[in-house]
């Protein structure tokens, strides 16, 4: 299907699914969001191109529907949108008659989402857990008990969303027409991701506690 949309490139990728805070403040946005909240509140976030404007058409990225908005006195907004459907660019509407740039965009959707190992999944599922453990330990913040999806596409959305890695790394994340491929990539992603935050984790935490850690910090253990 192909439709209309307000297209807002930033240095960060947005995920079907996962929220995402944005502060904005700069004219052409504004009214962009004004168009928005006056619409069907939604709008798309793609990659900036090398040179910092808009990327080729061709491009993918992610709708966001505007979930809460703030408008502030000096007209800046503080926002949280949530990442629904991909799409990609087909070309730029150049006579759209706004300030922001307008694409027509057509949706983008794997190929497979339904044929993934169950094996690769929960292995995905367990490293995640182990990922998000290490994170709250390393950053003194409280667990919590993040319910992982049982939808394999789901699931790897919300671990490429999750995951602190390049922006390159999370574009072709997004970029991927197959669950499978996505999945694959993020067991062969986590491991060393995993490692890391662990062994960071436990430095932090005997670091915290005098050298006295009454917490030891396994890859095998899970929320």
């Amino acid at each position: 299907m192909v439709h209309r949309l307000p297209l807002f490139p930033l240095d960060i990728v947005l995920f079907p699914g996962t929220p995402l805070p944005l502060h904005i403040f700069e004219a052409r946005y504004r009214t962009m969001l004004a168009d928005c909240l006056e619409g069907d509140e939604r709008f798309g976030i793609l990659p900036v191109s090398r040179e910092g404007g808009t990327p080729p058409p061709g491009s993918v990225g992610c709708t966001a529907r505007i979930h809460a908005s703030q408008l502030m006195e000096d007209g800046r907004s503080n926002v949280v949108v949530v990442g629904e459907s991909r799409f990609a660019v087909k070309e730029y509407l150049v006579n759209d008659g706004v300030p922001y740039a307008v694409g027509s965009v057509e949706d983008f959707d794997d190929h497979d989402a339904g044929l993934v190992s169950p094996d690769g999944v929960n292995e995905l599922r367990k490293l995640s857990r182990e990922y998000l453990e290490a994170l709250h330990a390393l950053n003194d913040s409280p667990g919590t008990d993040t319910e992982f999806p049982e939808d394999a596409q789901a699931l790897s959305f919300l671990v490429s969303a999750a995951i602190q890695v390049d922006t390159g790394i999370k574009q072709r994340l997004l970029s991927l027409r197959s669950t499978g491929e996505r999945v694959r990539l993020l067991l062969r992603l986590m491991p060393p991701l995993v490692a890391d935050l662990v062994g960071r984790a436990g430095i932090h935490d005997r670091a915290r506690t005098n050298g006295k850690s009454p917490h030891h910090y396994s890859m095998d253990e899970s929320l």
